[in-house]
């Protein structure tokens, strides 16, 4: 297994620079979000009016839509992003205890980034892999049938 690419540490002037990018572009809210995230793995509060500015839009509009989107980090992920599960098929598969499994191996609480920074843990809801739960995201890779010793491998690995 391997981490995610490094991303670069956020930057007002280059968020400023993405953010002119969709200057003239309808609907851009969205896509402009998703490239800031892409390009730093979060999305800084320094960004709302930055991007309020570039659309003319107001803030509050900014920080609703940011807000709204679970999938917006407001801080920096850890190493290893870890997208655990949590509809219906995955629970009734055990989801629960993975993530109990998941928050004391790694000392963090779904929602948060493990205090060594190597671990972000989030909920996902469906990621229509419901016969083989219960199943994750490690950086954006799927991973099913989360029990036992394939779930402890896992652990190991993220802990490296």
């Amino acid at each position: 297994m391997t981490a995610r690419t490094p991303l670069t540490p956020w930057s007002d002037t280059r968020a400023t620079e993405v953010a002119a990018g969709y200057a003239d572009m309808p609907g851009g809210l969205l896509p402009l979000l998703q490239e800031l995230q892409a390009t730093f793995g979060f999305i800084a509060d320094s960004a709302v009016p930055i991007v309020a500015q570039a659309l003319n839009l107001s803030r509050a509009e900014v920080h609703g839509v940011l807000t709204f989107y679970h999938d917006f980090r407001r801080a920096p992920p850890g190493r290893h992003v870890l997208k655990v599960c949590l509809a219906e098929a995955c629970r009734a598969r055990g989801a629960e205890a993975t993530v109990q499994v998941l928050e004391q191996a790694l000392q963090v609480n779904i929602g948060e980034t493990s205090p060594n920074g190597r671990a972000t843990v989030e909920p996902a809801y469906c990621l229509g892999l419901c016969a083989s739960g219960p199943a994750l995201l490690l950086d954006g890779r799927p991973m099913a049938r989360l029990v036992g010793t394939r779930l402890e491998k896992l652990i190991a690995e993220v802990e490296r």
